[in-house]
């Protein structure tokens, strides 16, 4: 899910609505239907509540759209979906680390609240009676720290439209009543034991998608969770319908996969796109569609005439999106492996569409991962909006005036300092450190925000703001907001917990009905797949005087998890791949946010690759303050990091726009060079239209499919140097002329001329 976290804040602490970011999980699928998205649904809907499961739900796709990546994400997309979304299963998800500390909160105050109230009566309302009309079954974590109040909440809303409809409810992810038995726990970031906090607030593990399964296995129309992984509520429909057992990893990753596509809402459809000014229609943005089938095969669209875009690029992106290591992307229900999973644009599509394959799965862990969150002190956040000439430099005294103000009086009432401070001045790119470009500006914002043991001390602090106005810059325009309100800092904390020792429930028309654990069979873990021999850098790549900003080579996104950032890259063509591995180190990304990074991790960058979809994640380690509601920075969540990188600059590369323009399939057989050469024979025969003067890598001899038919290739030494690009070892190549069958391979090249050499050999 996504994460917006201060921007959307109303009033009561109860309809606060920030954003989400799953821990889950998400993988991949095997796909490739050539239905038309727009025709007919093939074969005709069940009846409600004659629902099949299992293995007699037959082979007919099934269509799952997500209204909701946030709690307090867009009321248009539930009717988009409903009415022209042709859905089976109408799935939303709401929560995220710090959606869970803000309903805990609100749970305390109001022991009935606690759960995403805008799914209730915002998403379901209003189009209960169409929802059961069309036969759509609806699935949400919507029940947050309550989900028996959320259900209590659904009941009345069907009561009073005069329906009958069954309300599920799963529980037991929230492990405070075993509070007493949890001594030590299994850290999940290293697997060390620590004691639990004191000041312990909240403990849910993220339960599995078996559990949803279970609930439409009984018959549910409706069924609310508290805290599972995000990709759940679209994995759970795919089990129930399909049949698909515990141990059917591939099916399960290919599920996972595309409920983490989908999860986030509009993230897949062309919202916070790299290139976004491409992306049309943002008022009418549309919501994600899957089609699955049978087989883990699934298409992602959105309704016909909406806005957004669903292309390579936009999918991609959120492939990547806070996946960590895409080998081993952990999940309750299977561990997925990301890291070859391919997407392809299927043509003459409204608004765009993709398939998506190659994701493998493998036994799960037989822990489950909690989320607790523990109280840390106080904080408090002033905004403060500077204009005029100098208004950095305004901006910047008038904060320190004010935290040198506060701190006397702190002194002077026998008061501990502030345990931390952040001052900020958006407009002067404080948030790029020694990075930024622009040094001054005549509109400023100041963001201040500082961390305290005690209320009191935070509340002489927000007094202390508004005197600015009179006694210090001209032209501070006011607070946004008004005065700073001081809230309590719930820090999350990760750890492990065996799934044996779990028991969920299941809830009906208010009863308990059953007891059941995700506990798989005890057999040994698996460990991730191996590094492959894409991760390793192509050190014979043709060099160059060239240099380009990152955007110009590629996409990229970027999320959290806990106080780590996570910046997926893409290329935006696959010839430039081998080239953002050699460049784009982790040196290069750690030099660029040294500044963010907290002193003194080791290796605090990480790198994997992707090459399915010729991309790399970079995973930043304590790099956001804290991160969530206990970090004080403008920027919590790592939202920023991947649009900042687009400017660094990867010098020492060959002409790599002419390479650009080439097809997305590089490598593509000549129909004018099908002349079969004898066997035996090592001439080379020269392409149609071309000239070759030199080369620039040895001439290298392959073997192509059919066996004993052989094909040399002579790569040109073009002005762009890119056509030796991916024959700089055997391996690599053979991999690519798989389907040749014994054609010449035409190989991608400068419209230029050849510069002047010997002649080929």
């Amino acid at each position: 899910m996504s994460g917006l976290t201060r921007l959307l804040r109303p009033g009561a602490a109860a309809s606060r609505r920030p954003w989400h970011r799953t821990d889950a999980a998400k993988c991949a699928a095997s796909c490739g239907s050539d239905a038309d998205l727009s025709g007919p649904r093939p074969g005709p809907r069940p009846e409600r509540r004659r629902y099949a499961t299992g293995s007699s739900a037959g082979t007919r796709p099934v269509r799952i759209g997500c209204a909701s990546g946030f709690w307090g994400d867009t009321a248009t997309s539930v009717p988009q979906l409903i009415y022209s979304g042709k859905l089976d299963f109408l799935v939303f998800d709401y929560l995220s680390e710090i959606t869970m500390s803000l309903l805990t909160a609100a749970k305390a105050k109001m022991p009935n609240m606690g759960y995403a109230p805008d799914f209730v009566q915002v998403a379901l309302a209003p189009f209960i009676n169409d929802i059961h009309r069309k036969g759509i079954r609806v699935v949400s974590n919507a029940g947050g720290v309550n989900p028996l109040a959320c259900a209590e909440a659904i009941q009345e809303v069907v009561k009073k439209a005069g329906l009958d409809l069954k309300v599920a409810v799963v529980t037991g992810d929230d492990l405070m009543p075993h509070r007493s038995s949890l001594a030590e726990v299994k850290m999940a970031d290293g697997g060390s034991k620590q004691r639990l906090p004191k000041t312990l607030h909240s403990m849910n593990a993220y339960l599995g998608a078996s559990l949803i399964r279970r609930c439409l296995d009984l018959g549910a129309d409706i069924v609310v969770t508290g805290r599972c992984v995000d990709s759940a509520v679209a994995l759970g429909p795919l089990m129930h319908t399909f049949g698909w057992e515990k141990n059917d990893y591939d099916l399960l990753a290919a599920g996972s996969l595309a409920g983490h596509l989908i999860e986030c809402g509009a993230q897949c459809t062309g919202g916070i796109f790299t290139d976004w000014h491409k992306v049309p229609d943002w008022d009418n943005m549309g919501f994600p569609v899957v089609e699955c089938s049978a087989d883990g095969s699934f298409i992602l669209s959105k309704p016909p005439g909406t806005g957004g875009l669903v292309s390579f690029g936009t999918v991609a992106e959120q492939l990547v999106y806070e996946i960590g290591d895409p080998r081993r992307y952990l999940l309750p229900d299977v561990t997925c492996d990301f890291s070859r999973v391919a997407i392809k644009e299927v043509p003459g599509v409204e608004g765009g569409a993709v398939t998506v394959t190659g994701a493998k799965g493998f036994a799960p862990s037989h822990d489950y991962k909690v989320c607790a969150t523990y109280m840390d002190g106080f904080r408090a956040t002033a905004v403060c909006p500077v204009g005029g000439p100098r208004a950095v430099e305004k901006a910047r005294r008038t904060a320190d005036s004010i935290i040198k103000r506060t701190k006397r009086i702190f002194k002077q009432l026998g008061l501990e300092d502030f345990n931390s401070v952040n001052v900020q001045v958006l407009g002067a790119e404080d948030t790029y450190g020694a990075n930024a470009h622009t040094k001054g500006s005549r509109e400023a914002v100041i963001w201040m925000a500082v961390h305290h043991k005690q209320k009191k001390a935070l509340e002489l602090f927000s007094r202390e703001v508004a005197p600015a106005g009179t006694g210090m810059a001209p032209g501070l325009t006011g607070i946004v907001g008004g005065r700073p309100r001081v809230s309590p800092v719930l820090k999350p904390f990760f750890f492990l917990h065996p799934k044996s020792q779990l028991k969920a429930d299941i809830h009906m028309a208010g009863q308990l009905v059953e007891s059941l654990s995700e506990a798989g069979p005890d057999t040994p873990e698996q460990e991730a797949p191996p590094t492959s021999s894409e991760d390793a850098p192509d050190v014979d790549l043709p060099a160059g005087p060239h240099s380009y900003r990152l955007e110009e080579l590629a996409f990229t996104r970027s999320g959290d998890k806990g106080d780590s950032a996570n910046i997926g890259v893409v290329a935006r063509h696959p010839l430039f791949f081998p080239y953002l591995k050699k460049h784009l180190t982790t040196s290069v990304v750690e030099e660029f946010f040294s500044h963010l990074i907290q002193p003194g991790v080791a290796d605090a960058i990480t790198r994997f690759t992707l090459p399915g979809i010729h991309g790399l994640n970079f995973v930043l380690q304590s790099s956001l303050g804290g991160g969530g509601v206990a970090s004080l920075r403008s920027d919590p969540q790592g939202k920023a990091f991947g649009q900042m990188l687009l400017d660094v600059e990867l010098r020492g590369l060959p002409d790599l726009k002419s390479l650009g323009k080439q097809k997305n399939r590089p490598w593509q057989i000549s129909e004018e060079t099908r002349a079969r050469r004898p066997r035996g024979s090592t001439g080379l025969k020269r392409l149609r239209g071309f000239q070759p003067r030199r080369v620039h890598l040895d001439v290298t001899r392959l073997r192509c499919s059919p066996p004993r038919r052989n094909v040399r290739l002579l790569p040109p030494q073009t002005d762009s140097e890119a056509s030796a690009l991916f024959v700089s070892n055997c391996k690599q190549a053979e991999s690519l002329l798989g389907s040749c069958h014994g054609r010449e391979l035409l190989l991608p090249t400068s419209s230029e001329s050849f510069p002047p050499a010997a002649a080929a050999p």
